[in-house]
């Protein structure tokens, strides 16, 4: 039914013009659609990123979006942190440490959150085994 549609990760914010500063500052975003003060639509990839205003912004503690690297996490990494994005380290099992990157066995993942707290994520390698926070 759904398996051959396209799907985008929609993430509630409190502030649009604030999300809309970071999205596109922090992460290098550009606006594809705008539903006024109310959302913002991204293409990345060939995915959507959907931001909108709600009162229930940052109150998902799961991972809200994850971004599937072609073996640039390291260097996607550094020219996050260097744009003012601070990762998060989670204790997950078995779990080893690279800098800000967690390695679990193939799979390589940093996640870092929005200022409304959404949790974001970067995973590299195999991802069947990925338990995101």
């Amino acid at each position: 039914m759904l398996g051959h549609r396209d799907v985008a990760a929609t993430i509630a914010v409190r502030d649009l013009a604030a999300a809309r500063r970071w999205y596109e500052d922090k992460l290098g975003l550009t606006p594809v659609h705008t539903e006024g003060e109310e959302a913002v639509n991204y293409r990345t990839g060939a995915s959507q990123l959907l931001i909108y205003r709600s009162q229930f912004a940052g109150t998902n503690r799961a991972t809200a979006a994850t971004w599937m690297m072609d073996g640039d996490l390291d260097e996607t990494v550094r020219n996050l942190k260097a744009r003012g994005v601070a990762f998060e380290r989670y204790d997950l099992p078995d779990v080893q440490y690279d800098g800000d990157v967690h390695v679990l066995g193939d799979m390589r993942a940093a996640w870092f959150k929005d200022p409304d707290g959404n949790i974001l994520a970067l995973v590299s390698g195999r991802t069947s085994d990925v338990r995101t926070s």
